[in-house]
């Protein structure tokens, strides 16, 4: 790891609002993404694709060492994942590919054979990394560490009204249980859990809308030194 590339990590669980803020951090300082959360996913897919089965480790091992993976953005902002320069965001971004992605996080070699893709991603001028472990286990050296946080209920409707906007059909019932089912795998996961970093501030975005979340974390981020 460059430790003279500064790095601030944005930890938390599904719908927590990660994705979002990343994205505006990225834009208004200029700085490189690394969306941890989509590789996991980007295996996902590929072990579709290929017909691999999700408990086949040595297996999604060779298919996370060689993914071809670009992160664009669309003129208007959006996302845009490519995997073998072909478009698969929406894929990648369905409610099945997240639960498969879970279960493959949850393997210790896919996420060795990923653990120095991520470090790539550390690059000047700076990085902002969302994720689940980035704070803990990726880059426990940066100088700024969030945990974003939301009830489950708020989650699932978040996660609603995007599956809705990108034209999936989804139960919101459905979806809290979803959640639920994940933190709870997450969390208890021998290798690399989902818990807060011991010196991340926490941020809980339950109620309250982007820009209020966004004002917290610019004061972070000046409190730092990193704008």
């Amino acid at each position: 790891m460059n430790s003279r590339v500064p790095v601030i990590c944005v930890d938390g669980p599904s719908g927590s609002g990660k994705g979002t803020v990343c994205r505006l951090l990225m834009q208004a300082l200029g700085w490189h993404l690394l969306d941890s959360g989509a590789l996991y996913r980007l295996v996902a897919v590929a072990a579709a694709r290929q017909g691999v089965a999700l408990d086949d480790e040595p297996a999604l091992a060779r298919l996370a060492a060689g993914l071809d993976v670009e992160f664009e953005a669309t003129p208007e902002g959006a996302e845009k994942i490519l995997l073998q320069r072909q478009d698969v965001t929406r894929e990648v971004r369905q409610e099945s590919t997240g639960e498969a992605a879970s279960r493959v996080a949850a393997l210790p070699p896919v996420r060795e054979a990923l653990l120095m893709r991520q470090r790539e991603f550390q690059r000047p001028p700076g990085l902002v990394a969302d994720g689940r472990d980035m704070g803990t286990v990726i880059f426990p050296d940066a100088p700024l560490k969030i945990f974003l946080t939301a009830s489950a209920d708020e989650r699932a409707r978040r996660r609603h009204k995007q599956l809705k906007e990108m034209g999936f059909d989804a139960s919101l019932a459905r979806l809290a249980e979803e959640i639920r089912a994940r933190d709870e795998r997450d969390a208890g996961r021998a290798v690399s859990p989902l818990v807060p970093a011991e010196d991340a501030v926490r941020v809980d975005t339950t109620g309250i809308p982007i820009e209020g979340v966004m004002a917290q974390i610019r004061e972070l981020v000046q409190a730092r030194g990193l704008d």
